[in-house]
Parts: structure tokens; C-alpha cells; sequence
């Protein structure tokens, strides 16, 4: 897909400002620098598109900074081979960029309005290997088989045992969790049998939201 040269620049200095945040996984920085998140945020939101910035999306969501996507995915550690699953795909970019990244994505995104435009977003450049299900995801795990990697886009309670059912031996999940006090959170990632491996920070974390919309 052609893209204005103003993009091409602006995209450019969106990764050299993730590299100064410390963004290091050359993949990664590969997998941003080849999705156009143009696409996958509201017309008039186009502008700040290349920016580091999280933006509203439909629905009353929002997408995650390109910077605290990063580190989510460096933190998951993905290899090509690797099969993900996805909670709360939004519009799409996230799901996008994970499509980059490994052999297999299956995401959910609870608003239908969110994963129809979704999946019309991933046609549209060519992922074949990715697809957005209507669905709450946290009650989806067992008709999907076992993932390597699974991603949350939200604040848990707590390791969620039927998510860490889904993983294959030595897989990861990363989500938001409370932190020590109680009073804030942190993105934790967390091994099949429960244990943490790592917290850190990455942007503000939504709630989780159980169930299907069924206006949306």
C-alpha cells in the first residue's frame, strides 16, 4: 500500500522516539514501523496518529500508546513460531502488530462494531494469519486450543485461572494487576502455573469488562 511521504517521516520519528524511551527489540520496532495505525484510529485523530500518545477510539475505548504497546511486546518475549491470543483488540492496531510478530493471532474484542472494522482493517493490509472474534474473551479460552503468549488489554483482579488454562507449557501472559498497595496497577507478566516473572509500567490500564456488548 502507497503511503504520502509525510507518513513515511512521521512513522520514522515515532520510532526513533520509542528508541529513546528505550525501546530495544529490533523486531518490534520492525513490527510498528511496517503497521500504518493511520488506519486504525478515528479520521479525525489522523494527525496524532505518529505520535507516542494513546488515542480514543470508538465505543468509548482507547489505544494504547505505541511506546506501552512496546514494552508489552518486548516483555512477552514472541517468537515467529509462537500462537497468541489477544483480549481486547480494539480497533485492531495492536492485532495488527502482533500479526508481525507470530505465526497465529486469535483476538477478541467484546464491542461488534470494534472487531467488524477490525477485521475490515486487517483485510485491508493483507493479514491473513490474524482475525478478530466478537466475543468476551475471558470466557472463550477452552473452544481455542493452547496459546504461547496471551496478551490483556485490561486490569485484572487477578491471574485469571481460565486464561492461564489456555497456555502451552512455558507460556506467558501479560495483563494489568493491581499493584502491592492496592491502590494502583501495574502490567505483570505472569507464567502458566500463576507465578509472576515481572511487573512494569506501561500507561493507564482499563478495567476489564465481562461479556459481550450487545448494543455495540
Amino acid at each position: 500500500m502507497d503511503q504520502p511521504s509525510g507518513a513515511i517521516e512521521a512513522r520514522g520519528a515515532l520510532l526513533l522516539a520509542l528508541r529513546q524511551a528505550g525501546v530495544r527489540d529490533v523486531d518490534v520496532l520492525r513490527a510498528i514501523e511496517t503497521v500504518q495505525r493511520e488506519i486504525f484510529v478515528p479520521f479525525a485523530l489522523r494527525d496524532l496518529a505518529q505520535r507516542n500518545c494513546a488515542l480514543p477510539i470508538a465505543c468509548g475505548q482507547t489505544m494504547e500508546a505505541p511506546g506501552d504497546l512496546a514494552g508489552m511486546l518486548e516483555a512477552l518475549q514472541l517468537e515467529a513460531g509462537h500462537r497468541v491470543m489477544e483480549i481486547g483488540a480494539g480497533s485492531g492496531y495492536s492485532t495488527a502488530v502482533l500479526s508481525r510478530l507470530a505465526r497465529d493471532v486469535v483476538a477478541f474484542e467484546r464491542f461488534r462494531a470494534l472487531s467488524v472494522e477490525a477485521n475490515a482493517r486487517l483485510a485491508r493490509l493483507g493479514v491473513e494469519n490474524a482475525v478478530v472474534h466478537c466475543a468476551d474473551g475471558l470466557a472463550a479460552p477452552e473452544t481455542f486450543g493452547r496459546f504461547d503468549r496471551i496478551l490483556v488489554h485490561a486490569l485484572l483482579p487477578s491471574p485469571e485461572p481460565r486464561l492461564l488454562g489456555a497456555l502451552a507449557p512455558g507460556g506467558l501472559m501479560l495483563c494489568g494487576l493491581p499493584d502491592e498497595t492496592g491502590q494502583g496497577e501495574t502490567c505483570a507478566l505472569v507464567h502458566a502455573d500463576g507465578g509472576l516473572a515481572r511487573r512494569f509500567r506501561a500507561g493507564r490500564i482499563a478495567a476489564v469488562l465481562s461479556g459481550g456488548s450487545k448494543a455495540l
